[in-house]
């Protein structure tokens, strides 16, 4: 595999893969068809050949090839998490792959349990209908999907773009099929030659008149649905979770061919082109608005003095590393979450009411919003992806606190929302959270004890057979006195936090728009599908 011959190109760089899989597994079994013949090997105890490899004999069908490998995962090793694959997860992995590999079939096949299922995948259009899906939940622009393709020496690219009528880019980077999240030399390619080529678009086509400036990049990007698809002989990439390419040859290639073949569309398809211009101007200006209203709050707040919002109850360390924002729904929770913190590490921010959506607004208009402005001063670091620093924010815990209702429920939505779009590297840096009070209270003797949810609540039945007293549903934050609600939701050493992360950034992108979109239908499917399955959403 490595040495050049056993594959074209490959998604791997060390070969470690499958041996970690063997070496926290208690069983692996791999059994490979080639040449007609069928050759099996296992593996116990972490890796420790059972025998040598076996020639069992002739494959049933002739023209049976390839490989299954089965392992058992070590459940000593895995105590902590547990060993139970979600379903979803590896079907978003395997859906990717059938994208990018047109034509390919994938087959998926659950046998656990009563919930048996078995989903096959396969896209004749590949990367193009890779777009169409992830548009799927927005108004696109236009209903082309701009596509071209090229290949060079050892190396080949796949690109499709789209734009819709939302504000936000998605533009998505794979090398060798290996998702890199934080993009690379072939994403940075497409970027600069797609801002070259649109501004000599927009000139020629009088979208541009001579005296106005080149449109930016975001301009350009805004609303923009794109996948970069590279494959190339050996790739480089920067750290061990292949996050981002480091090939240099690699930005040249797509940036050249990219001037090229999309000059080429633009031209050809001049009705799209125009909107798209169109579109990149209005964001323009939009951009200048919001550049305004951000250097109006930062005057506010140089006149001001310190600049922190008034309601904010800060705390007294300096180190973002120990400091945490408790961001609570209502001045009068938020009063008894002052009571209840650590006045050393933790602040309070109280908001009212909901915030805006920010999925449906532009920058420029969020920047007006009264509870967006007092989130973005008192967390730091900016706002907006492109100028987002999370080495500048104060607090690494932002834990949001609200109510377990309909209305808590619509809040935390709306937060994450703002949170995704505005301070992604947030997310992805693990420094949200979203704090668990408890469900249910109860009284054993004089002592009053908080039930998680309805597993904790059935745990504690059984070992508590003849417990007689009454369980109290909790709704509200406001029903807990500060001392219940420090010791269940704000101490360090009993409360529960969930962590929020992003682990496939297509999919979360598309789940964003569906739930916070504007196409209802595809809402209320999205939701009628997955009610049962809300656990295991990437948020």
């Amino acid at each position: 595999k490595f040495g050049g011959e056993g594959y074209k190109v490959s998604g791997g760089l060390h070969g470690v893969g499958v041996s970690v899989v063997n070496a926290l597994s208690v069983r692996v079994v791999a059994e490979v068809h080639r040449d007609g013949t069928h050759y099996r090997q296992e593996f116990v105890e972490g890796g420790k050949p059972k025998g040598k490899l076996q020639k069992v004999g002739a494959s049933p069908d002739k023209t049976a090839r390839g490989t299954s490998i089965r392992f058992w995962p070590d459940p000593e090793i895995f105590q902590a998490e547990g060993v139970e694959f979600v379903a979803r997860t590896v079907t978003e992995r395997l859906q990717t792959i059938a994208f990018l590999n047109k034509s390919l079939e994938v087959v998926f096949v659950d046998d656990r349990g009563d919930k048996k299922q078995k989903v096959t995948f396969q896209y004749k259009g590949g990367i193009v209908d890779f777009v169409k899906h992830l548009n799927q939940s927005r108004e696109a622009l236009f209903t082309k999907v701009a596509h071209y393709e090229a290949s060079e020496d050892d190396q080949t690219l796949d690109i499709a773009l789209q734009w819709n009528t939302g504000y936000y880019e998605g533009i998505y980077g794979y090398a060798n099929g290996i998702s890199t999240v934080e993009g690379g030399m072939h994403v940075e390619g497409f970027k600069t030659a797609l801002t070259s080529v649109l501004n000599k678009y927009a000139r020629s086509s009088g979208g541009l008149k001579e005296k106005d400036e080149n449109l930016l990049g975001e301009d350009i990007r805004e609303g923009l649905t794109a996948v970069v698809s590279v494959k190339l002989r050996e790739p480089q990439f920067e750290g061990q979770t292949k996050a981002k390419l480091g090939n240099v040859s690699m930005r040249s290639f797509v940036q050249k061919e990219t001037n090229t073949k999309l000059e080429e569309w633009f031209q050809e398809n001049p009705t799209e082109a125009n909107r798209v211009v169109k579109k990149a101007v209005a964001a323009a200006q939009a951009r200048i608005a919001a550049k305004n209203a951000r250097n109006a709050i930062r005057r506010k707040t140089a006149l001001s003095g310190a600049g922190m919002p008034d309601k904010l109850k800060d705390c007294t360390s300096g180190d973002p590393g120990e400091s945490e924002l408790f961001i609570v729904e209502g001045d009068s929770a938020g009063g008894t979450a002052v009571d209840a913190r650590d006045p050393r590490t933790q602040a309070i921010l109280p908001i009212r009411g909901k915030i805006l959506n920010v999925e449906r607004a532009r920058l420029d208009k969020m920047l007006k919003n009264n509870e967006i402005q007092a989130l973005i001063t008192a967390i730091g670091g900016g706002v907006g992806n492109d100028e987002f620093n999370v080495e500048k924010a104060r607090y690494h815990k932002v834990i949001i606190l609200a109510d377990a209702d309909v209305d808590g429920s619509h809040i935390r939505t709306l937060l994450l929302t703002f949170f995704y779009r505005q301070m992604r590297p947030m997310v992805e840096s693990g420094f949200i959270y979203i704090a668990q009070p408890p469900l249910y209270s109860t009284e054993v003797g004089k002592e009053k004890i908080y039930l998680k949810d309805d597993s904790a609540k059935a745990a504690f039945l059984k070992e508590h057979a003849n417990h007689k007293k009454e369980f109290q549903r909790l709704k509200g934050l406001g029903e807990m006195d500060w001392q219940e609600l420090k010791g269940t939701t704000m101490d360090a050493e009993t409360r529960t936090l969930l962590q929020i992360t992003v682990d496939e950034a297509a999919e979360a992108e598309n789940i964003m728009s569906v739930l916070m979109g504007d196409d209802v239908e595809t809402r209320k499917e999205f939701i009628t599908t997955n009610a049962r399955d809300v656990r295991n959403l990437d948020f």
